[in-house]
């Protein structure tokens, strides 16, 4: 059999065995081999999915190919995983008519039990972090999911974590079953069975990589189980990996991306990794970080015309850098979990980008001025991050003001690395008189904490921020400078409006630019992430 090297159109022309349905596409007269498949319930189409060719962004000898997930019916790989809880459920008898299926999740894992829910008549229980994008809880709830959102970032074992949530409501709700993805079998036996043989049909046998995201692990496990399988182990199983995910030996403080990884809440006592994931199936572990996978899923929309979110940044950015040390003919195939569609609201969005740190696009971000005036907020930050931890006491909060009006309060963590997203709340400085044995708890703002202070990003135009926090409920705070998602800075509002003041002079055009969204758009990092791990 010729490689793809030898022949560059071999994978145009293979095919997924059993795709279409001769029965009913020859029925009506149709081709097979041109026609999509024919079933006869949404179950019968989950898989099937395409490779598609990166050819602008590819470097190098290596082919590489995407394995789409979106085009799935429930628009994810998830699909297939609830697919294979569910009928394994069905089977053992855990599932029967009038159960109803409760899983937390952040969101496909969720969407797939749904849409299986509503073929197969389950009521379906979805729990929900409050980082999961609007648009993935909009869709659970156009399927007919009961969504429950709880606060994230909770250490595991905590009552309010997705997890804990879930298993309590299967075990309350008469006829409850948690579907479980962590630590189901059927999860990682979904991919064995349908991922891993797809892309070796599809490639004729001649993959030498397989890239995907450790999320639950159950992807990369399975797939890549039958991959060595079949191939002798000459196929290179490869997982991506956050750079902060304990996965690949991080510690495993929050990151932006959602939907892979593993995130540690410094409070979790016991952590173990899910069943579903095995580690051993893996040849290496690549870790990409959030700047790095953000940047790349914007490529791919923009240079290939080809939409993904987070986890499918993380894991074509991981292909993208397996396929520049390769050797040719090798053909690097890449899953990609979902759509960017899900997180129009987030990476694709400037303003959200801006935010965090990752880059003001389309903003005028000029350095200084001919009177030297600073123009973007960066330029205002001078003594670094200030904050403190939650484990500060409220006597000690004064050695620590530098002559703020409040300081941000942080997860407690090693280190003088703080990411924006572990910013809890905030505390005004003028408390300190008198007390000094109160702790600052992490898990409630009670008499102590208020909401975190707002976030600006490094290069966010300074007028445009400052028009943002115009209003007097700003007077007395600060504002986080972030860069990558990362805090870099702490800055008094009363410092940032007056040195907008002359900085706005003759610069309309400037402010015309700047992200044009209220402030309500950024009070609370809760808003938008630091996702916990729960597919």
């Amino acid at each position: 059999m010729p490689t793809i090297g030898e022949d560059p159109d071999l994978l145009r022309r293979s095919s997924v065995p059993d795709v279409n349905s001769e029965q009913g596409s020859r029925g009506m007269g149709v081709d097979p081999s041109t026609a999509g498949g024919v079933y006869d319930s949404v179950l019968d189409a989950i898989g099937h999915t395409p490779l598609i060719r990166v050819n602008r962004l590819a470097t190098g000898s290596a082919h590489v190919y995407l394995k789409l997930e979106d085009r799935n019916p429930g628009g994810g790989s998830k699909d297939r995983a609830a697919r294979e809880m569910v009928l394994a459920a069905e089977r053992s008898g855990d599932l029967r008519p009038g159960s109803t299926i409760v899983e937390g999740t952040s969101g496909n894992t969720g969407i797939g039990l749904a849409l299986i829910g509503a073929v197969r008549d389950y009521r379906v229980v979805a729990v929900v972090p409050d980082k999961t994008s609007v648009e993935k809880i909009d869709l659970l709830r156009a399927y007919g999911a009961e969504v429950v959102i709880t606060p994230g970032g909770r250490p595991v074992g905590h009552p309010e974590h997705v997890r804990t949530i879930a298993a309590r409501l299967a075990a309350e709700i008469p006829g409850g079953w948690l579907a479980g993805q962590y630590d189901n079998p059927a999860n990682p036996a979904a991919h064995h069975k349908t991922t891993g043989p797809e892309v070796w049909a599809q490639t004729g046998g001649a993959v030498t990589h397989f890239v995907a995201g450790i999320g639950t692990g159950g992807t990369v496990s399975g797939a890549g189980r039958f991959l060595h399988e079949v191939s002798g182990g000459a196929v290179r199983v490869v997982g991506a990996d956050p750079v902060n995910s304990t996965y690949s030996g991080g510690d495993g403080r929050a990151f932006y991306v959602e939907s892979v990884g593993h995130y540690r809440h410094p409070d979790t006592i016991d952590d173990e990794l899910p069943a579903s994931y095995h580690p051993e199936v893996l040849d290496e572990i690549v870790t990409i970080s959030d700047r790095e996978a953000i940047d790349t899923l914007r490529d791919l929309a923009r240079l290939e015309g080809i939409l993904v979110g987070g986890s499918g940044g993380v894991a074509a950015a991981a292909a993208l850098r397996v396929a520049q040390r390769a050797t040719a003919p090798a053909v690097v195939v890449a899953l990609i979990p979902d759509s960017g569609r899900n997180y129009l609201s987030k990476y694709h969005q400037p303003e959200w980008r801006a935010r965090w740190g990752f880059g003001a696009d389309g903003i005028r971000t000029d350095r200084g001025s001919a009177d030297d005036h600073p123009r973007v907020v960066g330029e205002l930050v001078s003594d670094g991050y200030v904050g403190i931890p939650t484990s500060v006491r409220r006597g000690d909060i004064a050695a620590h003001a530098r002559g703020l009006p409040e300081l941000p309060v942080h997860l407690d963590r090693a280190g003088s690395d703080t990411v924006a997203a572990e910013i809890v709340g905030s505390v005004p400085t003028s408390i300190t008189d008198g007390v000094v044995d109160d702790p600052i708890e992490s898990t409630s703002v009670g008499a102590l904490l208020r909401p975190p202070p707002p976030f600006a990003g490094y290069d966010e135009p300074l007028v445009g921020v400052a028009t943002r926090l115009s209003g007097d409920e700003y007077t007395d705070r600060v504002v986080v400078v972030t860069r990558d998602g990362r805090a870099v800075g702490t800055v008094a509002v009363t410092e940032l409006r007056a040195a907008a003041v002359p900085a706005a002079v003759g610069t309309a055009e400037l402010a015309a630019a700047a992200p044009g969204v209220g402030a309500d758009f950024l009070d609370h990092p809760n808003s938008f992430e630091h996702e916990v791990r729960t597919r």
